[in-house]
């Protein structure tokens, strides 16, 4: 009876992760100094969110693991991945990050796509929500259909 608002309750979580991740993105578009690696600083570095379905296989239920129903539906965030694309140069010899050349290496964010995954991921919140909420109203009219 609760399937689907475990399953909503778990694509709710994930994005919500997913919104706070591409928020930080656009945060730190411009930061120079973002992980300390081999003795100097590299620029911040893109995030993205990694999901994927919880289902069980047909091996699993066969032998009979995962004993709560919960494990087995909606989605999960299995991790947060760095996006591993070049850092952006940008000449600019009076910034304090500059290399010889004068040029800085910049994040890899490129805002136009942090702002289309931020609506993507408010788009897939909102589905969730109304799904969550007509989930719930079902539930409500079946316990009056009992009266």
């Amino acid at each position: 009876m609760f399937d689907s608002l475990n399953i909503s309750a778990s694509a709710l979580s994930a994005q919500r992760l997913r919104m706070d991740v591409v928020s930080s993105n656009i945060a730190n578009a411009q930061t120079t100094r973002g992980t300390y690696v081999d003795g100097k600083w590299e620029p911040y570095r893109r995030k993205t969110v990694v999901m994927e379905p919880r289902e069980r296989t047909f091996n699993q239920v066969l032998q009979g693991h995962l004993q709560t129903r919960t494990e087995l539906q909606g989605v999960r965030v299995t991790k947060i991945a760095e996006d591993q694309t070049p850092f952006k140069l940008v000449y600019d010899p009076s910034h304090p990050d500059a290399d010889a050349q004068g040029y800085v290496k910049m994040p890899n964010v490129d805002l136009s796509k942090e702002m289309v995954d931020l609506l993507a991921t408010s788009r897939a919140y909102e589905a969730n929500v109304t799904a969550f909420n007509t989930g719930k109203s079902l539930m409500l009219k079946a316990l009056e259909i009992g009266r």
